[in-house]
C-alpha cells in the first residue's frame, strides 16, 4: 500500500471546482465558525500535511508511533532554517501540496524542501513537483504559488509571469536534469518518472503530460464583511473567485494545461502569526 494512501480528513469548503474550463479552477475557503473565520483550524490542518511534505520517502517509510515524535520535529526544523522561510514562502507551498494532495489525490514526486544546497536554499525552480496517475501513465504536475495578500491582483500577474518563464524549453531541461537526481529510490513511481523526464523522452510528448497547478492567497473582501457562511456570503464570494479567474483567462499564457487554486484569506498576517507559532512550538 502507498504510504500516501492516508491522507488527513477534508477541511476546506470547496466553493468551486472545475476541471473543464481553461485554466481549471478550485475555489477553497476555510469558512467560519463561531461567527470567526477559521484561521486557528486552517494552520491546524496546513501543519497535518507537515511530514510529508518536509521527509524523503525513505524516511516516511520509518514513520510509524516509536519514531512520529522525532520525525515531526525533524520535518519542522527543515522548513523553519531555510531561507525562504523568512519570508514565509514555504507555508504557500506547504498549502499547495496539501490542496493537490486532497483534490487530486496526488503523490509528491520529490520533496523539495528536504533537498538544500550549501546556502541553506531550497531547491529553486517549481515550488510543487506531484504525479497523479492516469490509468497506467503517470501527469507531472509542476506547482507554482503566491502566498500574498491584497486583492489578488498582483498574484494574478506575477503567476502569469512565472508559468510563462518556467514553461520554456531550456529552462524545463535543466529543472527536469534536478529533478531526476532527486526521486527516492524507494519511490514506486521513480522509474516511470525518470523516464518521462529523461533526455531521450521529446519535450513535446512530455507537455501533453504536464499539469501546472497554481496557488495564490489574497485577502478577501468577501471574508471581511461576514462572519458565518450563507447564500448572500457564498455568491459573494463566488463573484470575486470568477473575477480574478477571468484575469487568468485573459491572459497570454502558455499552451500547457493549469489548474488554478485560490484560496482566499481574512489577513495573511493573522494566519502567519499563528503558522509561526506552531511551527516553533512543534520543534519543542
Amino acid at each position: 500500500m502507498s504510504l500516501y494512501k492516508n491522507k488527513p480528513e477534508p477541511f476546506f469548503d470547496i466553493v468551486m471546482h472545475d476541471v473543464s474550463s481553461s485554466p481549471g479552477l478550485t475555489g477553497a475557503c476555510a469558512g467560519y465558525d463561531g461567527g470567526k473565520f477559521r484561521n486557528e483550524e486552517l494552520a491546524n490542518y496546513i501543519f497535518d500535511w507537515l511530514p510529508e511534505f518536509a521527509l524523503k520517502y525513505s524516511e516516511l517509510e520509518e514513520f510509524n508511533s516509536g519514531t512520529a515524535m522525532r520525525l515531526v520535529k525533524q520535518a519542522a526544523k527543515t522548513v523553519y532554517t531555510t531561507d525562504k522561510y523568512k519570508k514565509r514562502g514555504e507555508f504557500g507551498e506547504l498549502l499547495l501540496h496539501a490542496l493537490v494532495r486532497q483534490v487530486f489525490n496526488s503523490e509528491p514526486a520529490i520533496s523539495k524542501i528536504y533537498y538544500k544546497s550549501a546556502m541553506n536554499e531550497t531547491v529553486k525552480g517549481f515550488d510543487a513537483v506531484h504525479i497523479v496517475e492516469d490509468g497506467d501513465d503517470l501527469e507531472l504536475w509542476l506547482g507554482e504559488v503566491k502566498f500574498y495578500n491584497g486583492n489578488g491582483d498582483r498574484a494574478v500577474a506575477d503567476l502569469v509571469k512565472e508559468i510563462t518563464d518556467h514553461t520554456k524549453r531550456e529552462y524545463l531541461k535543466d529543472e527536469f536534469i534536478l529533478i531526476g537526481t532527486k526521486l527516492d529510490p524507494n519511490w514506486k513511481h521513480t522509474p516511470k518518472v525518470r523516464q518521462l523526464i529523461g533526455g531521450r523522452t521529446r519535450l513535446d510528448d512530455v507537455f501533453t503530460r504536464i499539469c501546472i497547478p497554481a496557488l495564490f492567497t489574497y485577502e478577501s473582501a468577501s471574508v471581511a464583511a461576514h462572519n458565518a457562511h450563507s447564500d448572500t456570503f457564498k455568491q459573494s464570494l463566488e463573484a470575486e473567485l470568477k473575477r480574478l479567474h477571468s484575469k487568468m483567462t485573459a491572459a497570454n499564457l502558455p499552451p500547457v494545461r493549469i489548474h488554478l487554486f485560490i484560496v482566499p484569506l481574512h489577513k495573511k498576517q493573522d494566519l502567519l502569526k499563528l503558522l509561526h507559532e506552531k511551527l516553533e512550538g512543534m520543534q519543542r
